[in-house]
């Protein structure tokens, strides 16, 4: 079964037509990473995926389960408590670390899994831990997001959508925000959760990056998908504009 389906996304914010079509499926385990130029659709697609923004037309499944149907070629959401269920489904890693600045770091971990979730105090607090000490942050669980680094932070960031066992991740050029110094340290930690068979969806500017550690690419611009396969299908692909967008990109990085 699939985790994820999209089918026939479609989105528009006023005139603009962001997202013309796209569909995707992914299975437990599958690292899908998500490239093209800006403008081109990727992170709307990914807000759509989270239900941040709702689709125009289009379906979404988790798990097998419809968070949204297409009726009359418009997307009927499901009800609030389908959603909520379905949100308890995935994580999402934004470019811009969005940490709660007066909480700390231990606090912003266990926020969701105690106020959304439920979970005792005590599991919450347990699971922060080993997460921290997971991602090389064991002594930083009473720092403040304002006195760590941006890699810090943005490790502090994935074990915060890591702490609500998410059956699949999102993460939204994850080290855009960051320098190259502390780009490594992310990216680290995401292929560390890649080997251990977590399913993740990537949007990214990282070539080498989504290279080596995706299981397929998709390559977008102006809303649709250009080209989807394996990383060397869509590397050596024959089309002229992957092949251009590919080689600037890592011309600049």
């Amino acid at each position: 079964m699939n985790l994820l389906e999209i089918n026939h996304m479609k989105k528009s914010f006023g005139d603009l037509e962001v997202i013309r079509d796209f569909s995707l499926s992914v299975k437990e385990g599958e690292v899908v990473s998500i490239i093209g130029p800006s403008g081109s659709g990727k992170s709307t697609i990914l807000r759509c995926a989270t239900l941040l923004e709702q689709m125009d037309d289009g379906e979404l499944i988790y798990m097998g389960e419809h968070a949204a149907k297409s009726v009359n070629g418009k997307s009927v959401y499901m009800s609030k408590n389908v959603l909520k269920k379905i949100r308890s489904y995935f994580g999402l890693v934004f470019q811009n670390f969005n940490l709660f600045p007066h909480y700390n770091v231990l606090k912003n971990i266990m926020d969701a899994p105690v106020t959304v979730c439920k979970v005792p105090k005590e599991e919450a607090k347990e699971r922060a831990l080993k997460l921290l000490d997971q991602l090389g942050l064991a002594e930083k669980g009473k720092a403040y997001p304002y006195q760590l680094s941006g890699g810090q932070q943005q490790r502090v960031s994935i074990a915060r959508a890591l702490a609500l066992q998410p059956k699949i991740l999102f993460f939204d050029e994850p080290t855009s925000a960051l320098d190259p110094e502390l780009t490594g340290e992310v990216l680290k930690v995401i292929k560390e959760l890649a080997a251990q068979k977590m399913t993740m969806i990537i949007v990214t500017h990282e070539m080498q990056f989504a290279r080596e550690l995706s299981d397929r690419i998709i390559f977008m611009e102006n809303g649709v998908v250009v080209q989807e396969g394996t990383p060397d299908e869509v590397f050596h692909s024959d089309n002229e504009r992957i092949r251009e967008f590919i080689g600037k990109i890592e011309a600049v990085y």
